[in-house]
């Protein structure tokens, strides 16, 4: 075919085409071992066209049901498909299953789907005339030049740019399932109209669909929102707000004993230890960038357009605060690298559709840095920095699981979300890369991800639910120090601006902490662990003794209770066990007079040891920092 005096392939299964002068790489119509997976959900482009094609058979089989509902936009995500909808009613569960019994219809009535364009006149007529105020909206903001397509299903048409398959014969009807309805703001506006979000995943065979079921059911069980709050290590309340937890005994107790360890690791590598305020002025920020690219996303304490009256912002990020204790003196190349690191609270004015549990909050603490270093020393620095990150998501039991981005700037993007030049990003970009490369990171890349004053390496993590969001950061920073006129005296006697690296150790803590209550099913290793160990009497007459062994592990820093409550042991253990409490301590008149403790782990397994002899295979297991226990 032909399109725009090029020779293209156009595949009709997943309406797109190809240059024909790239065959070396996209052999689409090819029978060859290489291309055996091109249409099947192995090619992650054929999973999203399915996708696409399911959110285009929700809509239809919706506005078949109740054709008094708007339609707004319906992609294919990264686990599936949504529709956002208008509807005067809200869906519930029983119109779910109304809805997926007339999308298998839809399947089996093997509607073909046709691609055409109109011009934006007709565009305009057409969604008027079909009632579909959200479609106009999104035809109007379409730039003059924009080509605006349609896809046509039977009775159905619907705005949309595709990719789609060709017919819904090819979608499997009994591999569909609509999994949840959510609130979502028309274009994420909280002064707009409140949608309603119709969440469906489909797979080509129905044993796909059983197994993603059964897997779905596994990750309930582990997600973080259920055991975190079942455990009370944290809770949410609705007079303080969405995405502001409270941390309760056992969370707060974890999270201090990561950060413990976190600035003990950071004071060993060289880092200066600061405190900066929660909030500043707004110059503060203008200096930085962040008013400018970061306005909508900071809490504001008073009228942010008014110029005449003081107004302050609660810190999105730490740096613009660090930086002054670079410019406390004048520095020369001596003091260079400095690294600065700080546990900070940051506060982010997040979309209320964001949040979720623990992993997208609007107040939480970051294990925050700044290294402000020569040039020469970049590639070193960031290669400390990276091995410091790895060396904490290693010992927390994440490593495995991340994968890396490098995340860049969005060249066709550059006004209202970056700072600087096209050449000053081209050159950050160029370093990064080589320094990746030079170190043997493998990373995918993420255009339109990087800050607005660098790029950055991110250290991605998936919760048990398959979404992913950002762990650790290293972020390449060649911009800001000159906006706050920072310069070191060099070698040679002039003066000269520094590189920055921005940086996180181990992240967000409180995300952290949700991570790892799914990592470990709430499980969590002996040495993070809240409660490491539960003395259990059997008697009145061990109640006095487990408090005695209690004081002895607790002078030598171990986490210790006793449960005196007067109770069969048995439910004692079920409790302590459904706790998550590392270690139990059955102590009956046996063990007063023996000296010994009887040893439970929370799998359920016994033994029998010298007191001595359990409290150092205790210090071991902690200060090695074991993921397993090891009595």
């Amino acid at each position: 075919m032909k399109f725009r005096g090029e020779a293209f392939l156009f595949c009709p299964l997943s309406g797109r085409a190809w240059r024909a002068g790239h065959m070396d790489t996209r052999r689409f119509l090819v029978m060859s071992e290489e291309m055996k997976n091109e249409f099947t959900f192995e090619n992650p482009e054929y999973r999203k066209t399915y996708w696409h094609t399911c959110s285009h058979i929700l809509a239809q089989a919706v506005k078949r049901l109740w054709p008094e509902v708007k339609l707004a936009i319906g992609p294919a995500i990264e686990e599936g498909f949504y529709y956002d909808m208008l509807s005067p009613f809200p869906f519930t569960a029983e119109h779910l299953a109304q809805i997926e019994g007339e999308m298998r219809k839809i399947c089996k009535e093997k509607l073909r789907l046709e691609r055409f364009e109109l011009p934006r006149t007709e565009a305009l007529k057409l969604m008027e005339e079909k009632g579909e105020p959200f479609k106009v909206e999104l035809i109007n903001d379409l730039p003059e030049d924009a080509i605006i397509s349609f896809y046509k299903q039977g009775e159905f048409t619907d705005l949309c740019a595709g990719p789609h398959l060709d017919s819904t014969a090819r979608v499997k009807g009994n591999a569909i399932k609509l999994t949840a309805c959510n609130a979502a703001y028309w274009r994420g506006d909280s002064n707009r109209e409140t949608l309603q979000r119709i969440y469906g995943i489909a797979f080509p065979k129905k044993d796909e669909l059983d197994a993603w079921v059964k897997q779905r059911e596994e990750a309930l069980k582990r997600d973080h929102n259920k055991l975190g709050r079942e455990l009370e290590y944290f809770t949410t309340v609705d007079v303080i707000g969405q995405g502001l937890p409270i941390l309760l005994p056992k969370g707060a107790r974890t999270i201090q004993v990561l950060q413990r360890w976190i600035e003990d690791e950071e004071q060993k590598r060289g880092y200066l230890l600061t405190k900066t305020p929660l909030m500043a002025k707004r110059e503060l920020y203008k200096i930085s960038g962040h008013w400018d690219h970061y306005l909508d996303g900071m809490f504001v304490l008073g009228d942010p357009h008014d110029e005449e009256k003081e107004c302050f912002a609660l810190r999105p990020m730490t740096c613009p605060f660090q930086y002054q204790v670079f410019l406390n003196r004048g520095r020369s190349y001596r003091d260079l690298p400095m690294r600065l690191g700080e546990t900070s609270t940051l506060f982010r004015n997040e979309d209320s559709g964001e949040m979720h549990g623990l992993i997208r909050v609007r107040q939480f603490t970051i294990s925050e840095g700044h290294l402000i270093l020569r040039p020469e020393q970049l590639e070193e620095e960031f290669k400390g920095c990276l091995d410091l990150a790895k060396y904490c998501l290693d010992t927390l039991g994440l490593l495995d699981k991340c994968t890396f981005r490098f995340s860049q700037w969005d060249p066709a993007n550059p006004n209202n979300k970056y700072e600087g030049t096209p050449e000053q990003w081209d050159e950050a970009q160029r370093v990064m890369g080589q320094i990746l490369d030079d170190l043997g990171v493998e990373y995918t890349i993420g255009i339109d991800e990087a800050a607005f004053y660098g790029p950055k390496l991110d250290i991605q993590y998936k919760n048990v639910f398959g979404k992913e969001d950002t762990l650790v950061t290293i972020q390449i920073d060649m911009l800001l120090a000159k906006q706050f006129d920072m310069e070191y005296v060099d070698t040679d006697g002039q003066k000269k601006f520094p590189y920055i690296i921005h940086r996180t150790s181990m992240g967000c803590y409180e995300r952290t902490l949700a991570y790892l209550l799914e990592e470990y099913a709430g499980a969590l290793p002996t040495w993070m662990s809240p409660e490491q160990v539960r003395i259990l009497p059997i008697t009145d007459r061990a109640a006095d003794y487990s408090y005695e062994l209690k004081e002895k592990l607790f002078a030598q820093g171990f986490r210790v209770e006793v449960d005196p409550r007067n109770e069969k042991i048995g439910k004692k253990i079920r409790e302590a066990q459904l706790e998550k409490v590392p270690y139990m301590l059955v102590i009956g008149d046996k063990e007063v007079e023996s000296g010994e403790v009887a040893v439970r782990n929370r799998k359920g397994e016994q033994t029998v040891m010298a007191f001595d002899a359990f409290a150092a295979l205790l210090k071991d297991e902690v200060e090695t920092k074991s993921k397993e226990q090891k009595a």
